[in-house]
């Protein structure tokens, strides 16, 4: 296995951008991560991108996306239609085959152009769940009840998990979602959809995020304490939400196993969690334990960008590796209706 770590991260959000379209949105992002990479854009083997056709309304939304690449001299280039954490799985494999030595990874998407909690219900299975069209916060308050009945949690519970990711969020500069709230307030808050209130639920926004991938003594060369990938894997499980258990989440548990996560301690975790329910369905199956900070950049209750929001669970993991805040870390990233496909990536410092 060659040694890949990331080595340069860039993100950003807002609520509405009404004034900039995606490539308007995607280029400083490009610009900030290949510039701090030390790698020459021209020099870069590899680029690949994560983009939602629907969410954007026609066809090939990654072809947009290039026009923020530059794709003139001709590069090398793929995409995948998921969250850019997916993108950057295909990005490591092009590397571990000895393909390229670097690789340019980003995602982006502007969930302000639509509804998107409506948008997202053309993931579910189309003969027997779509023709109902629960949005995404309908089933995600049918998981939170499956969970809080199958494991004894509360809304308290939910609550705490929002009020630590909204004061988090605070440290973030392209969070959304940032300010100090006690558990007692937000348990006061009505509910939107029960059990979930607002503060359970993620707040659409528009957002873009890259990362640079370098190789062995490439990495090494252009970066103090390059994040060194570990451990990656990703498991699905079926479509059909009726033949899941979910209260639990089994892909995330047996992707974090064959991706390493058990195998020391882990520092930091950051959790593709869209809802607060959804944090704690995952610390379940990865393990995380007390000792190990959960979403310190407030994760995707305090932005999250769709398309974007998975790879930037992932560089702000490698971003606190880089500036020696942490040692090992677990980056997770989730996709379809109710977490249906989960990506779980491990990362450590030298």
């Amino acid at each position: 296995m060659r040694d890949v770590a990331v080595i340069s991260f860039a993100a950003s959000a807002v609520e509405r951008d009404d004034l900039q379209n995606e490539v308007e949105m995607l280029t400083p992002v490009i610009h900030e991560a290949v510039g701090n990479s030390g790698i020459e854009r021209t020099e870069i083997g590899f680029t690949c991108s994560g983009s939602l056709d629907y969410m954007q309304g026609g066809p090939f939304a990654f072809v947009l996306g290039l026009d923020a690449v530059g794709a003139w001299p001709p590069i090398r280039e793929s995409h995948v239609e998921a969250d850019a954490a997916w993108a950057l799985y295909e990005a490591w494999v092009a590397i571990q085959i000895g393909e390229v030595d670097s690789a340019l990874v980003y995602g982006f998407g502007k969930s302000s152009s639509s509804d998107i909690y409506e948008v997202m219900s053309m993931q579910y299975d189309p003969y027997y769940m779509l023709p109902l069209w629960p949005s995404m916060i309908d089933v995600a308050a049918l998981q939170a009840r499956d969970y809080m009945e199958s494991s004894g949690r509360t809304e308290r519970d939910f609550a705490e998990v929002a009020s630590r990711s909204l004061g988090n969020a605070k440290s973030t500069p392209y969070a959304i979602s940032a300010r100090d709230a006690s558990v007692e307030e937000l348990l006061g808050a009505p509910m939107v959809n029960d059990p979930l209130r607002a503060h359970d639920i993620f707040k659409p926004c528009d957002g873009a995020a890259a990362v640079v991938l370098a190789a062995g003594d490439l990495a090494r060369s252009v970066c103090a304490r390059p994040a060194w990938i570990r451990g990656i894997d990703h498991r699905i499980e079926p479509h059909a939400l009726g033949v899941r258990d979910l209260s639990i989440s089994v892909s995330t548990k047996d992707a974090a196993q064959r991706a390493g996560a058990g195998k020391d301690k882990i520092d930091v975790a950051e959790l593709h969690a869209q809802f607060s329910s959804e944090e704690l369905i995952l610390r379940d199956a990865i393990g995380v334990n007390g000792n190990t900070r959960v979403n310190p950049s407030g994760g995707a209750l305090a932005a999250n960008p769709i398309m974007a929001a998975g790879l930037i669970r992932i560089g702000e993991v490698a971003k606190r590796i880089t500036a020696g805040e942490a040692d090992r870390g677990l980056a997770h990233a989730t996709s379809g209706p109710c977490m249906q496909q989960n990506l779980v990536c491990v990362l450590e410092g030298e």
